[in-house]
């Protein structure tokens, strides 16, 4: 997903971490040969069981760069292919997000996503771009955690000074956090798409269908026009127009941003419940906290993990990170609506659970957590290599940046901040100044489907429109409401499009397909601050089940790391960890309603949608059992 301030794909991704073996000699299948299964070619190029994955991994060795062959140097990339397990069709790449998410964490989970009938007819192939984790590893959370915490407003003649030192400071200690590394001018897309290229000869299809997310876009449009021979279909899901300068995307992307926040509190005026939680008027509900936060920071007290409370303060900058980073799908929305709705009633912790997920930061020490699928870094690494930001000294080309956004912080009410998300590419060292854009895609012979949402505020949906309007064999879908990236979302209208597609060969009956959406989630109400409004202990422990699953660190829990949450009251913590098919938790003193306080544990059967707490409250030892609709409440 290509956005300013990075902030984590808020799937649940398996962890990756490995050292995977280089391949052996390389040599690309000769066109009109016989070719090899696909396990014989993984197999001769060294292929390794990718780490908790059913994928195989194949670290291949290609030139540092691809446009100059007298450079002997060398890096490696890292693919994951899932052989077909049926009739082969052929290869089906994709591209992710970011730029600096890894393919192979994402592999799996968006393999399950998928109907079965493509698993079954084609290669499955995820990679990690070159500096992306298993492919160099380049990142630098603890710069990207300090960047993201400035205020990024510049509105002021000293702000726009922090604001310059701030990009300057990101990109000299990002560089360094990554050891400094010598290949970053060659870590920008037209060199990363040549090593998909060299993938595809040593796997020996002539022609392959490659799926591109957000910034893969990018990568799939210029692979597109490097080698448009080599493609049998090409799909783009939140796509971006590569015609667009930076500037002239970063102003449509924080409109957008702007718009999609908007959508999102009319969504909770039009709900009873998220309106009245919210005072009457969720949109200014925003608005006036981000009134007062521009005035002051906010300081409040935020349960720890461990237990007890520290002291925090909650800023202007840190509300736009937050709203900004929960504005990317119809749960985020939703969480984000609640989160808001607290601050009504004077609490601000749901909005700092949320702002340390969006920054990955430790909620207990505050320190930067290194996230493994994602690299900050490598998002700079190629961005500053794919868009020049002016011409002349970096401090001449950051002040003509923050000249550019003049108009944007006058004519954007909120979040105008995203403008100034690439501003450290000014600073960046070896960033492009080559402010040539690539043509419009044609894409001749080679049927396209563009993808996007028009709640969609990262990618924003007239960059599909437009690119759609240039293709020779284009088709647009458009999902109204919905998430960045549409596909393998949920959505039955985009998702048997793009299998049929795939599978059949069949493109879309009419060159522009329309798909219902809703642009949040179903509001899901707080529960209340007293235990003294509930009518009786099932509907306290009902409330407390609908509190743990929106809790935002469970929410958006990856299933596989034991986790430690301080609870909203009690002064108490809960955790939880997995345990076979279930889900284990632990409760000390935890209270989601002052007045219910919980000591003991519990489970949860995600294949049989079963919950469970045996707790102890006020002195009784309940035992609370949800199976599918069914609830009861049993003492002991």
């Amino acid at each position: 997903m290509r956005h300013s301030k990075p902030v984590h794909f808020t799937l649940s991704l398996i962890l990756l971490v490995t050292t995977l073996a280089a391949a052996p000699v390389q040599t690309p299948i000769e066109a009109g040969s016989q070719r090899e299964t696909t396990a014989q070619i993984l197999a001769r190029l060294g292929g390794q069981p990718c780490p908790n994955s059913d994928f195989t991994c194949v670290t291949l060795t290609v030139p540092l760069d691809h446009f100059n062959p007298a450079d002997p140097r060398t890096t490696d990339v890292v693919f994951a292919v899932l052989p077909a397990t049926g009739k082969r069709k052929g290869m089906f790449v994709t591209a992710t997000g970011g730029p600096g998410t890894s393919g192979l964490s994402a592999a799996d989970s968006y393999t399950a996503a998928f109907d079965p009938s493509i698993p079954k007819r084609f290669d499955i192939v995820f990679f990690d771009q070159r500096g992306v984790a298993a492919s160099g590893e380049l990142t630098c959370p603890d710069a990207a955690a300090a960047f993201y915490q400035t205020d990024s407003r510049a509105e002021t003649p000293q702000q726009e000074a922090a604001l310059k030192a701030a990009a300057q400071t990101l990109a000299n200690d990002c560089v360094s956090e990554m050891g400094t590394p010598s290949t970053l001018p060659y870590l920008g897309t037209a060199q990363a798409v040549e090593d998909l290229e060299t993938f595809r000869q040593l796997l020996g299809d002539q022609k392959f269908w490659l799926y591109g997310e957000s910034y893969g876009t990018q990568y799939a449009q210029t692979y597109a026009a490097a080698h448009p021979e080599h493609l049998a279909g090409l799909m783009l899901d939140g796509t971006v127009d590569l015609t667009l300068t930076g500037v002239e995307f970063l102003t449509q992307q924080a409109q957008a941003f702007n718009d999609v926040l908007v959508l999102t509190q009319q969504a909770c005026n039009d709900d009873p419940a998220c309106a009245a939680d919210s005072g009457g008027d969720a949109l200014a509900a925003y608005d006036q906290l981000a009134k007062r936060l521009k005035r002051s920071p906010r300081t409040f007290r935020f349960p720890l993990p461990n237990g007890g409370y520290a002291k925090r303060t909650f800023s202007f900058g840190d509300l736009e990170t937050t709203a900004a980073g929960q504005l990317y799908s119809e749960g985020d929305r939703m969480l984000f609506q609640r989160a808001l709705a607290a601050t009504t009633r004077g609490d601000i912790v749901p909005l700092a659970r949320l702002l340390y997920l969006s920054l990955g930061l430790d909620p207990q020490t505050l320190d930067a957590v290194p996230d493994p699928t994602f690299s900050d870094g490598m998002y700079y690494g190629v961005e500053c290599q794919d868009y020049s930001y002016f011409t002349g000294s970096p401090d001449q080309r950051a002040e003509k940046y923050v000249r550019a956004g003049d108009a944007i912080d006058f004519n954007i009410p909120r979040l105008a901040s995203i403008f100034y998300g690439d501003l450290p590419c000014t600073y960046w060292p070896d960033a492009t100044q080559n402010e040539t854009r690539p043509a419009p895609l044609i894409a001749d012979g080679i049927p396209t489907l563009v993808l996007g949402a028009t709640a969609d505020p990262a990618t924003p949906v007239g960059n599909g429109i437009s690119v759609h309007q240039h293709l020779a064999n284009g088709y647009l879908i458009t999902q109204q409401g919905g998430p960045h990236v549409i596909f393998g979302r949920g959505n039955a209208c985009p998702d048997d499009l793009v299998t049929a597609f795939l599978v059949k060969g069949k493109v879309p009956a009419q060159r522009k397909t329309e798909c219902e959406g809703v642009v949040a989630d179903d509001y899901v109400a707080f529960a209340p601050v007293s235990a003294a409004a509930f009518a009786s202990p099932l509907e306290a422990f009902e409330s407390a089940e609908s509190e743990i699953n929106y809790l935002p660190e469970y929410y958006y829990w990856d299933g596989a790391t034991q986790t430690n949450v301080g609870c909203p009251f009690g002064d108490g913590t809960m955790s939880f960890e997995p345990d076979g098919n279930n889900y284990k938790f632990t409760f000390s003193n935890c209270a989601f309603s002052r007045g219910w306080t919980m000591t003991g544990g519990g489970s949860f059967n995600p294949n049989k949608d079963r919950f469970v707490l045996e707790v102890i409250v006020r002195g009784v030892a309940y035992k609370y059992v949800r199976d599918g609709d069914k609830t009861k409440v049993t003492t002991k």
